[in-house]
């Protein structure tokens, strides 16, 4: 069965014609550079490691984490061409240990125990429960074992200002998924 059919994706924020503003929105409503700079310090790699960023986007957190260790072999994986070609862009300056890959998180185009660290940042919240269940499924098969998961999406919101963010995210993404629990950087070497 044809991938495509299978699964479906929303685009950044939600409609293809908003893609180019993503990275702007995203920057101006939440504190992208503190909770992707954390993840990047969590996810420290050791010589010969790779790593997988999920849902992509526009690669800014790919980006980030290539930069932080040139020996790294990263690759990002997301479903939308539009934003993997934003990515491109953004990663083009970049020499060639870092791969660019479409493809649905729930059918991962990759082999069994392939990367030691799995990274993903505002990814989940787009996902309903059985879709969460599905791509967790995946992660595990394609993390190696002992392989370290971190992830930063939206959490449930604390404050009215949150809760105003939240919305929006919502009118975007849709009501239909559910608040997401995922708030903090999530590491599972210690599971």
């Amino acid at each position: 069965m044809n991938a495509h059919r299978k699964h479906s994706f929303i685009p950044a924020l939600k409609y293809h014609v908003f893609t180019r503003f993503y990275d702007t929105v995203v920057r101006l409503t939440t504190r992208e550079m503190v909770f992707k700079t954390k993840l990047v310090e969590q996810a420290v790699s050791k010589p010969g490691e790779c790593m997988l960023d999920l849902g992509c986007g526009t690669g800014t957190l790919t980006k980030m984490m290539a930069e932080s260790d040139p020996g790294l072999q990263v690759v990002g994986l997301d479903a939308d061409p539009e934003t993997l070609k934003q990515a491109q862009k953004k990663l083009s300056s970049l020499d060639s240990h870092v791969d660019l890959h479409q493809g649905f998180a729930q059918q991962m185009p990759f082999s069994t125990d392939t990367f030691d660290i799995l990274v993903s940042s505002l990814f989940f919240h787009h996902l309903t429960r059985e879709q969460k269940i599905e791509v967790l499924k995946e992660i595990l098969r394609v993390l190696k074992p002992g392989g370290r998961l971190h992830i930063a999406d939206w959490g449930k919101p604390s404050s009215l200002v949150q809760r105003v963010l939240f919305y929006v995210v919502q009118l975007l993404d849709g009501f239909d998924k559910p608040v997401p629990s995922l708030c903090r950087c999530l590491d599972t070497s210690t599971w």
